[in-house]
């Protein structure tokens, strides 16, 4: 990048001019304000008292050695001691004549020999189906592992299911109860939307009982803790944890309805994974590292049976790890999944997608570990995101208000569908293809509108904003990616070999500026492991585009040199769309 061979000669001119030696990593280099003449900022101030002058004075100084050492600079300006850097035109033109034609700007290939990072996301749970909370997640981990893959990391991408614990058991149980045999072919409904009613159901008896409870005079405590119908799931869970084969079978059934049913959901969002681990087969390997942290003396255990760590030297709590009647928790599996994946893969990195409730549960995961002396203890990260809240309030699943994933996907095609119909951009598609651009501009809508904010804020998620083909949208952007591949179809054969000098105009520089940064966007997305960068970034190169469209001819271009200027720049911009889409998992269409 231009910009560090800036800071390597500032630092070089600041030692020749002044005799002070100083590091190009003390330069500060920025790009020009929009509202100046230059393409790089050189912040003089911090030399001021090295050079004992003016800022204005030593920017001027500094402006002149680095014009006569750099072939590239063209001229300098300084602004209230700011000193910015004009580069040739020559310059960019040369970019853009390399890079015009890169399928794969920007993209590292992958380097050999390295321990992958590994990047669990998803994370269902199998009493109910995924809704919008999910959406978030799967998108965010999805996102950041190609994002991750095009610095050319190994990724493998990871989900845990949480498929037993007593939240399992009270859908098996209200099913076994009130099911009277329905199956989602007997109903026609998915197989995850089937358990999750049971699991509705279920909260809804065992409040009722509650209340019932109350009303003959039970504190709400007592009432949760001795209601039946607690008591009889959590006898189904110590059953499925000695075996028992009518629990089993109840639960390995109710559980094939559901991975169905994920599946389909999967699909539908473009999201796949390397490996699919099952609370099921890691929460014994946790029981087993915590019966060794017992006899170790790391953990204790308390007259009731249940095992315990105290973390409060750590200015923690004390944290439960196994219950009196030998059951596991969350923390238990999650101990025995970090120890499996280690084995397995020996990750330079695990990160973990999950939302910001659970910060504590991760400070606590990671402070065990190092308890135990595991050499992965320091590798585990966990990416805390906000909150998806929907403008009537938050979603509560227990009570079934929470927004199913599939019937928002649905939402969102069919306003899609609305939408793209009332425009007229679908006048030139056959009935096959407008219902795959209505999907296509639909899920764009969705994942653009979620992946665009930074992944620590909360989102408040609105449909309706989220397809406007004008704002900072995914179909805004789809739409400026077909513009553009419209444009180079009707310029049909054509070749750019720069044979003369070609001033730049404006709209033309802003476009190739940006397209220079992608790279370092790409790298900064993925050391910060923030989606949001790419979004963003893309959105401002499709608004810069469709600023020179507006501007500026391009087919109609007389000036046979300009023209194929513009037609590579078009080249190079679409394809920088597509692959920023492709790492935010978007589809973009060739015609709308």
């Amino acid at each position: 990048m231009f910009a560090q061979l800036l800071a390597q000669k500032t630092a070089l001119a600041v030692n020749e001019l002044y005799g002070h030696f100083i590091e190009s990593e003390q330069v500060s280099i920025n790009k020009t304000k929009k509202d100046y003449n230059g393409d790089y900022t050189v912040v003089v101030f911090p030399f001021t008292k090295i050079s004992k002058k003016s800022p204005e004075l030593t920017a001027h100084e500094i402006g002149q050695w680095l014009q006569n050492a750099l072939p590239q600079v063209e001229s300098f300006n300084v602004i209230k001691g700011y000193l910015n850097i004009i580069l040739k035109d020559e310059f960019w033109i040369d970019f853009l004549f390399k890079n015009y034609q890169n399928l794969n700007f920007g993209l590292k290939s992958l380097k050999e020999g390295q321990p992958p990072i590994l990047i669990e996301f998803s994370s269902p749970n199998t009493n109910k189906p995924l809704h919008l909370g999910h959406i978030r997640n799967n998108l965010l981990g999805h996102s950041l592992s190609e994002i991750l893959k095009a610095t050319g990391l190994s990724v493998v991408k990871v989900n845990l299911v949480n498929d037993r614990g007593i939240h399992i058991c009270k859908s098996m149980l209200a099913w076994k109860k009130w099911g009277n045999g329905e199956t989602p072919e007997s109903i026609g409904i998915k197989g995850d939307h089937l358990v999750g009613k049971y699991y509705v159901l279920f909260e809804k008896k065992y409040q009722e009982e509650v209340s019932q409870l109350k009303a003959n005079g039970l504190d709400e405590e007592t009432a949760l803790r001795s209601a039946s119908l607690i008591l009889e799931a959590q006898e189904m869970l110590r059953k499925w944890e000695a075996g028992d084969a009518e629990t089993l079978s109840l639960w390995e059934m109710m559980n094939s309805w559901v991975y169905e049913g994920f599946n389909e959901t999967y699909k539908r969002l473009g999201i796949s994974f390397d490996k699919i681990y099952y609370e099921s087969d890691t929460y014994s390997i946790g029981k087993k590292i915590v019966e060794e942290g017992l006899k170790a003396g790391i953990f204790y255990q308390k007259e009731d049976g249940s095992i315990w760590v105290d973390l409060t030297s750590d200015n923690l709590d004390q944290k439960l790890l196994l219950r009196s009647d030998g059951t596991s928790v969350y923390i238990t599996q999650d101990l025995g999944c970090a120890e499996l994946r280690y084995q397995e893969f020996s990750p330079q990195k695990m990160i973990y997608v999950v939302g910001n409730e659970q910060n504590y549960h991760f400070e606590v995961l990671q402070h065990i570990l190092q308890r135990l002396g595991k050499a992965y203890a320091d590798k585990i990260f966990h990416l805390s995101y906000g909150m998806v809240d929907l403008p009537e309030g938050k979603m509560k699943s227990r009570e079934g208000t929470v927004v199913d994933a599939d019937d928002l996907i649905d939402e969102m095609v069919s306003t899609a569908r609305e939408i793209t119909l009332e425009l007229g951009k679908t006048s030139d598609l056959g009935e096959n293809e407008a219902q795959k651009l209505f999907s296509m501009i639909g899920l764009a809508a969705l994942k653009y509108f979620i992946l665009k904010v930074d992944p620590k804020k909360n989102i408040l998620f609105n449909p309706a904003e989220s397809i406007d083909f004008d704002g900072n949208t995914g179909p805004f952007i789809q739409y400026t990616h077909a513009r553009i591949r419209s444009v180079l179809r009707k310029a049909n054969q054509w070749s750019f070999s720069p044979t003369e000098k070609i001033n730049l105009l404006k709209e033309e520089k802003e476009i190739l500026k940006l397209l220079y940064e992608f790279p370092f966007v790409i790298e900064q997305s993925a050391k910060g492991l923030d989606p949001s960068q790419i979004a963003n970034f893309a959105y401002e190169l499709a608004r810069t585009y469709n600023q020179f469209y507006h501007n500026l001819s391009i087919l109609h271009e007389p000036d046979e040199q300009r023209m194929l200027t513009r037609l590579a720049l078009s080249q190079f911009t679409v394809q920088v769309i597509r692959i920023s889409m492709h790492l935010l998992g978007i589809e973009v269409p060739e015609q709308m």
